[in-house]
């Protein structure tokens, strides 16, 4: 690949433009707000002229509603030898390229499993991406190819999938965690003060996503609806039964409270299985870690200093998490290490002075 376009200068528009202009891609870029292309274009994702001869491959970064259109549009221009998409589903936008009569051969639907809560091009990120591409048994090999080198060169890792199984995975694993963060965080909105600032970093993971742009999630829901509700119509029944379960526990009956105990402690059993599925770094299986925590001034230089200590160890940080303490210029650090390195970290950190515990 040595040309490409991108049409759609928001987040991940950008973030792939980014991305390959990195790796020595000519980059053209388009966006309906002209402001928002140049802004991309000051970032160095590419250029806002036009190409003088067809691109190897188009990226379509626009909402599912509008893909079908726009590929119809460049199809027409012949902006490109190739194109592909990065919607977060896929049946829809499918189903709008065929009515509208759009060449099959030349196209590959793809979703780049990555995003943040901000948007826009001042949040794009060259390194955001892994994710699946959907091609039809249409689609060519050539652009089946510039797809996936499209992923390799962002950085990704393919994995090709049917469309329906496509947007059932996402919604299960993105779209109903975004709306269930965003219930989690409209309980906030009108709680007393006092309970806001007893906020950890519980409520902090769980409502992350939850300052996502509710426009943008509007259409990204409206593509794969049903499918969405399907899944919560099952949590609303997980929910009732704990509801249910909660009730019985201030029951009067010892009977109804073990009844109670049984059915809180087998969603919180069966949660605490699925999370174990989640794959760990680099895709890799789930690992477990152990935890060294370390309380640290919030000032200049300490967590430097601490990640510095780690190393002279000898010992790899797989993953570290901060918690603030409240109305305190302090906080605790906790480094996730291997099982075997967390109690020879635990005596070389408390040999620099720090103060140390374990999860053991």
């Amino acid at each position: 690949m040595r040309t490409a376009a991108v049409i759609g200068t928001g987040l991940i528009g950008t973030s792939a433009a980014l991305a390959l202009t990195a790796r020595g891609i000519t980059v053209y870029l388009r966006d309906a707000d002209p402001d928002a292309a140049r802004t991309a274009a000051s970032l160095g994702a590419g250029t806002t002229d036009e190409p003088d001869a067809p691109v190897d491959l188009a990226v379509i970064a626009v909402p599912p509603a509008l893909i079908a259109g726009v590929l119809a549009d460049c199809q027409q221009q012949n902006l490109a030898r190739s194109y592909t998409d990065v919607a977060s589903v896929k049946s829809g936008p499918r189903a709008d390229i065929a009515a509208l009569g759009c060449d099959p051969v030349t196209f590959i639907g793809s979703h780049p499993m990555a995003g943040a809560e901000r948007n826009g091009p001042l949040a794009a990120r060259a390194d955001l991406f892994e994710g699946p591409g959907t091609p039809t048994p249409e689609t060519s090999t050539d652009t089946l190819n510039a797809a996936l080198e499209l992923v390799a060169l962002c950085g990704g890792v393919p994995v090709v999938m049917d469309a329906g199984a496509h947007d059932r995975a996402v919604a299960l694993v993105s779209h109903a965690p975004q709306l269930l963060s965003s219930l989690v965080a409209a309980r906030l909105e009108h709680a007393e003060e006092n309970a806001v600032r007893l906020a950890g970093p519980g409520i902090r993971d769980t409502t992350r996503i939850a300052g996502s742009n509710p426009k943008m999630w509007v259409e990204i829901l409206s593509a794969n609806a049903g499918v969405v509700a399907d899944i919560l119509e099952e949590l609303a029944a997980d929910l009732s039964g704990t509801v249910a379960g909660l009730r019985a526990l201030e029951a009067a009956d010892e009977g109804k409270r073990r009844e109670g105990a049984v059915a809180v402690e087998d969603v919180l059993r069966r949660g605490k299985a699925g999370r174990a599925r989640i794959p760990g770094k680099h895709g890799a299986p789930p690992t477990r870690y152990e935890t060294v925590a370390v309380p640290i001034g919030d000032q200049p230089g300490e967590l430097a200093r601490l990640f510095a200590d780690a190393g002279l160890a000898g010992i790899n940080i797989e993953d570290v998490l901060i918690e603030h303490s409240t109305g305190q210029q302090a906080g605790l650090v906790q480094l996730l290490v291997a099982p075997r390195a967390a109690p020879v970290l635990t005596e070389a950190l408390k040999e620099r002075g720090w103060r140390v515990r374990t999860d053991r």
